[in-house]
């Protein structure tokens, strides 16, 4: 079993304070805020460092599906947007959704058949796993 670490200092008030974000292997190290959250500040931001994870996740699990059904894809792009809304409570925020965009190049494999691999690597990715209880949505193509 793997553990991976990461690190996070948050200091001062919520609406004026800030924080910094450290992966355990130093890979990433970025500022965040208020400003970075819920407004187009600088720095990073949860939401973003999630959708990082699961671009990265589901990028790795469909190329080894794609490797698995005898496939050898040139490149996986993708892109995670994940969402963060109000709760319908009013109280808080929650995360709402991650929309994957991927486009690949996979020599010998039609669209329909990329589709059937996508989807199946947005159900099996460990990242989309883990946030399951969101919606998570697929928009693939070939190029």
């Amino acid at each position: 079993m793997l553990t991976r670490k990461a690190h996070a200092r948050w200091e001062g008030s919520l609406s004026k304070g800030g924080g910094q974000v450290e992966t355990g292997s130093r890979a990433l190290r970025s500022s965040y805020s208020f400003a970075s959250r819920f407004e187009d500040g600088k720095g990073t931001n949860p939401e973003e460092l999630l959708g990082a994870a699961h671009a990265g996740c589901f990028a790795m699990a469909l190329t080894y599906t794609l490797e698995q059904a005898g496939f050898a894809p040139v490149y996986v792009d993708a892109i995670a947007e994940v969402t963060l809304a109000p709760r319908k409570s009013g109280e808080g925020f929650s995360i709402s959704g991650s929309h994957l965009i991927c486009k690949a190049r996979v020599p010998g494999l039609d669209q329909a058949g990329f589709l059937r691999y996508a989807e199946a690597a947005k159900v099996d990715c460990p990242i989309s796993r883990a946030i399951a209880g969101v919606e998570i949505t697929l928009d693939a193509a070939l190029v």
